[in-house]
């Protein structure tokens, strides 16, 4: 049986699961490492990926007021809004593209599937119509909400990291769903900062 007690709580660094994709796409996030996502951890890990300030704020109010009771099952309203990364799984929304499973698992297939019925103009990469393509064709019946956030998730993505032909590259995504991305996109924003 899995412990109740969480990180917050012990003073121990939250590590997300090896094979939890989510978690560890979520856990960047999680500024101070606690396993909990506040507004301002969220605000914060948008600034360091070089976001301006609207958009950073949107997201984080966007991403923890949608997210946080979803991932604290059991427990009442905060105002704080914050985000459970153990319980992240339960917040996985409708018209997505299956590359997360139900538990937060990375699914190989779902993820090539994206670029063998989406990228036809360059095989491994998606222009933004193909984008547009793959948004709709995810797009579940009675869905708003689903397609509002998948909506949303893949836009950033491409504004933040399309190339300058604004092709947004397989191995990039692949990126974003491992969490590694942020880490990266964090480490440029630094540099670029010390080397104007």
């Amino acid at each position: 049986m899995a412990s109740s007690i969480s990180p917050a709580s012990t003073g121990a660094k939250f590590v997300p699961e090896e094979d939890n994709f989510l978690q560890r796409h979520v856990a960047f996030f999680d500024r101070n490492q606690d396993g909990i996502v506040y507004p301002s951890e969220t605000f914060q890990g948008f600034r360091a990926i070089g976001c301006g300030y609207l958009l950073s704020g949107f997201a984080s109010l966007f991403i923890n007021m949608g997210l946080s009771s979803k991932t604290r099952p059991g427990k009442g309203f905060s105002l704080s809004f914050p985000i459970e990364i153990k319980n992240i799984h339960l917040a996985k929304h409708g018209s997505d593209s299956g590359v997360y499973d139900k538990d937060g698992r990375f699914v190989e297939s779902k993820f090539e599937e994206i670029f063998a019925k989406h990228s036809k103009t360059h095989p491994d990469a998606l222009t933004n119509e193909e984008l547009k393509e793959l948004l709709n064709s995810n797009k579940e019946a009675n869905d708003r909400k689903g397609a509002i956030a998948s909506f949303t998730e893949w836009k950033i993505l491409h504004y933040l990291c399309k190339d300058k032909n604004g092709l947004l590259h397989k191995e990039t995504v692949r990126a974003v769903y491992d969490g590694s991305l942020f880490e990266k996109l964090e480490k440029e924003k630094a540099a670029s900062k010390k080397h104007p």
